[in-house]
């Protein structure tokens, strides 16, 4: 298990609970827009930043003030140990919410049927037939539908998202979007922050984030598709 890092403290990465969040480094996709850069690579290719052990004497230490903890990236599920984090996490008594890029349904899969999970967030970058070249070569785009279909009818709490970077999130992009998840319980369309990004030079000098305007019109296009669309 490769740990990029810890948010000691979080009020908005676990809905409704004081958090912490865990950053599993490595990463399978090479999107242009990633906010944690570092994090990027496969996993093994950077040097270990945090022990597990020393994780798990935080959260036990932390009982009784935090109420979850998030595991995030990177992305996670690469990680094969990664249900014997989720484990023990557990065992301490947190529950545990996974943020995801959906692109290994089996490690969902696994993580749902033993109960190690509570809340999954899956990140939608653009429409699936975008991510060739923008955002992972060689992408199989069944795997994405697969984990879309796995956490709808997981009966866990659950969340879809987008950031909204131009030009890779459109209108039609959204649309898209919205009918691959109809009916979904929670879909939250997110701004583009910049800051340190992996890749500056894709936008060529535009400004890919959208305005408010914009912002608004993309969550009229999804909302008559999904139970709840929000704006973060």
């Amino acid at each position: 298990m490769q740990i990029g890092g810890i948010q000691k403290h979080s009020f908005i990465d676990y809905p409704g609970k004081v958090s912490c969040v865990v950053f599993l480094a490595g990463c399978n996709f090479d999107c242009p827009y990633c906010h944690n850069p570092q994090l990027t690579g496969q996993p093994g290719s950077r040097p270990e930043r945090v022990a597990v052990a020393d994780v798990l004497r935080f959260l036990e230490e932390r009982r009784g003030f935090l109420e979850g903890v998030v595991i995030s990236g990177g992305e996670p599920t690469l990680h094969p140990d990664l249900p014997d984090l989720c484990s023990r996490v557990k065992s301490l008594g947190y529950p545990v919410k996974l943020d995801t890029n959906g692109s290994r349904p089996h490690m969902l899969n696994r993580l749902i049927r033993a109960g190690l999970v509570d809340y999954l967030a899956m990140d939608i970058k653009t429409d699936p037939q975008r991510y060739e070249g923008c955002i992972a070569n060689g992408f199989d785009g069944s795997a994405l539908l697969a984990s879309l279909q796995l956490i709808m009818e997981s009966g866990l709490d659950y969340e879809f998202r987008t950031t909204c970077v131009k030009p890779l999130v459109t209108p039609d992009a959204i649309a898209g979007i919205a009918r691959l998840i109809q009916g979904c319980r929670r879909y939250a369309l997110q701004p583009f922050r910049e800051n340190a990004i992996l890749h500056p030079e894709f936008f060529n000098g535009v400004d890919p984030a959208c305005s408010s305007d914009e912002m608004a019109h993309l969550k009229h296009i999804a909302e008559p598709w999904v139970q709840n669309c929000m704006l973060r």
